[in-house]
């Protein structure tokens, strides 16, 4: 017999509680982010349909993230401050998003890497007993399986054209590769949310089924998938991370919105 479903946070066990609002805020701000540093790309990528695919992935991933800000609320946050009121220490973006994307190549190994692993922990989500979660994830993830066939679509392309951006690709890719990884957490991490139908895969289950998706991916196109030491001796469970710096302020700046809000009277 399946268990109830969940529609207040407040129903939850405080300790899923904690970890699904945790969960929640990584998810939103990683999204946010990535979604500012795809729009850098608006009109900067090599073809003009290239320029388009970058407008439509930036505008999906700024939705998905004000739709899971918008979950907090439930759990005791106020969405508002979290979108606009913080400073780039307070971010719980993935590693990987620190930094800008300075090439095309950085774009392409974001969208196929970054962005896939993204969409495994919404995939655990998908199932979940927390209904306004549940609700909001399928929609998402039918948007990012054009986001993964972009990006692969890319790779391919790149590690087809010449040994020199071959070498390029297989720089950036190892250059991100190891935050992926770590995002996902200690082997044991969400044990207890599995077994109470929270989300449907521990960090160690999540990993695998990433390097399941990623690794014929990297290897078909010719290069090597990077390895990654994984120490979490200094790695923080609530905001998946381990360093405390944040990413980009200037895209943090962005993301808040501070020039449009220049604008506004009171």
């Amino acid at each position: 017999m399946s268990e109830p479903d969940i529609r207040k946070a407040e129903e939850l066990a405080p300790e899923s509680r904690q970890a699904l609002g945790d969960l929640i805020l990584a998810l939103a701000d990683s999204k946010r982010i990535i979604g500012i540093l795809y729009a850098d790309w608006v009109l900067g990528a090599p073809e003009l349909e290239a320029n388009i695919a970058a407008s439509s992935i930036s505008q999906d991933e700024w939705g998905h993230s004000r739709l899971l800000y918008a979950l907090l609320k439930d759990f005791g946050d106020e969405p508002e401050r979290l979108e606009h009121g913080r400073e780039p220490a307070e971010y719980r973006n993935m590693e990987a998003l620190d930094r800008r994307f300075e090439t095309w190549i950085d774009f392409v190994v974001a969208n196929a890497v970054v962005d896939t692993a993204l969409t495994v922990m919404l995939e655990a989500l998908a199932d979940s007993r927390y209904v306004p979660l549940r609700q909001r994830v399928q929609k998402q993830l039918e948007e990012e399986r054009f986001h993964f066939a972009h990006g692969a679509a890319w790779l391919r392309r790149l590690a087809d054209a010449n040994d020199e951006t071959r070498a390029a690709l297989q720089q950036a890719l190892d250059a991100r590769w190891p935050a992926v990884l770590h995002w996902f957490g200690p082997d044991d991490l969400g044990v207890a949310q599995k077994r109470e139908g929270i989300w449907n895969g521990s960090g160690g289950e999540l990993r695998q089924r990433f390097l399941a998706r990623l690794v014929p991916l990297i290897e078909g196109s010719g290069l090597q998938p990077p390895a990654a030491d994984l120490d979490f001796s200094t790695w923080d469970p609530a905001s998946r991370r381990s360093s405390r710096s944040g990413p980009d302020p200037e895209a943090v700046a962005r993301a808040r919105g501070d020039r449009n809000r220049a604008f506004l009277m009171d």
